[in-house]
């Protein structure tokens, strides 16, 4: 998926997460999506970032529906969802940690004469 398609789903996702504002208390589920800091208007994050915020938003989403709504999603999306949600972080480290050492590594070879 390109990053502009991640960002569209993303912006979906917090529309749902809106409109279940309306009718359940969220805040609880949400907390983990809430302290990411990242919204589908900050277009300068990454798209590793973005994906890591849906798929922590998309847990958080079935797990209100799952507690609320009598175990509708079934568990084993809830299960699913926060399973990618944890890959996609271990991801997003590594990627992060790679960045890091190739930033060290040009620095680092520099000569100084």
């Amino acid at each position: 998926m390109y990053k502009d398609e991640l960002i569209q789903l993303h912006q979906f996702l917090v529309y749902v997460l809106k409109y279940l504002e309306d009718g359940y208390e969220v805040k609880d589920e949400c907390e983990e999506y809430f302290r990411l800091n990242i919204s589908p208007h900050h277009i300068h994050r990454t798209k590793a970032e973005h994906k890591y915020a849906i798929f922590v938003l998309s847990s958080s989403i079935s797990e209100v529906l799952s507690r609320k709504n009598n175990g509708a999603p079934p568990s084993n999306v809830v299960n699913g969802l926060s399973e990618l949600a944890k890959r996609s972080k271990k991801e997003l480290i590594r990627m992060h940690e790679d960045n890091t050492t190739l930033k060290y590594q040009k620095n680092s070879n520099v000569e100084i004469i």
